[in-house]
């Protein structure tokens, strides 16, 4: 698994893919942060990184299937797959491998914004007056929300070969399950007392709920078995390939 690990990091690592979606993902959110009036952290006088937790899953859903895409997509096209296969490897260590580099490049996305943590305690009057524990959970969030999102993308790119297709199929999927089922818990006519066991489906309720600074351990099981059920999918779709 550690050898296809350090192939991905060093394929990111090698090209810009890796440079370009952390830069891209800085960027945009330093733009929401401190430049754009409706969401700057300086126009809205209050101590709080609210905008870039709140815009950091809809920047994640786009760039982490634009990363995983390729993942096996690419594989196939080339025909490397085939030497992958043969590896001494099982097929879990091989999606393994690939998820770990995805999880690894949200993680080095995620670090330099602690950047913005610590300008915006210090703008606090006092300064550090910030919601240290609403912060911290809210970037666990954020680092469980790429984790699920990389699964999907993953997953996405093992059941078809053109990168596009896996691209497009990545970002509905990760859609759906983030505030998909929060829109269809809003449709009373058809789920009457229902509505809040279907919200509870969907990412966004469990983010909301770790943003709040309490880690529950029913969000963690829940992200948990979402990122097992699309890592063990990936893995059917790798073995339906021998069939």
């Amino acid at each position: 698994m550690w050898s296809v690990f350090r192939k991905e990091i060093n394929h990111f690592l090698s090209s810009l893919i890796g440079y370009i979606a952390v830069i891209v993902f800085l960027l945009a959110t330093g733009l929401f942060i401190w430049f754009f009036p409706d969401t700057s952290v300086l126009e809205y006088g209050y101590a709080s990184l609210e905008s870039l937790f709140y815009l950091a899953p809809w920047i994640f859903m786009f760039l982490i299937p634009a990363i995983t895409m390729r993942s096996f997509a690419e594989e196939v096209n080339t025909g490397t797959i085939e030497l992958l296969v043969t590896k001494p490897l099982t097929d879990l260590q091989i999606v393994g491998g690939k998820y770990l580099a995805a999880v690894l490049l949200v993680l080095l996305a995620l670090i330099p914004t602690l950047l913005y943590f610590f300008s915006v305690s210090k703008l606090g009057a006092p300064p550090g007056n910030i919601d240290t524990g609403a912060t911290w959970g809210s970037y666990i969030g954020l680092l469980l929300i790429g984790a699920t999102f990389a699964s999907i993308g993953i997953f996405a790119s093992a059941i078809t070969r053109n990168q596009i297709v896996a691209f497009i199929l990545a970002v509905f999927l990760c859609f759906f399950i983030y505030v998909g089922f929060d829109y269809i818990s809003r449709l009373p006519v058809f789920f009457a007392g229902l509505d809040s066991l279907i919200e509870q489906i969907g990412i966004d309720a469990h983010y909301r709920s770790i943003s709040r600074g309490v880690v529950d351990s029913r969000d963690l099981i829940y992200f948990g078995s979402i990122i097992t059920a699309f890592i063990l999918f990936t893995k059917l779709a790798l073995e339906s390939r021998k069939w």
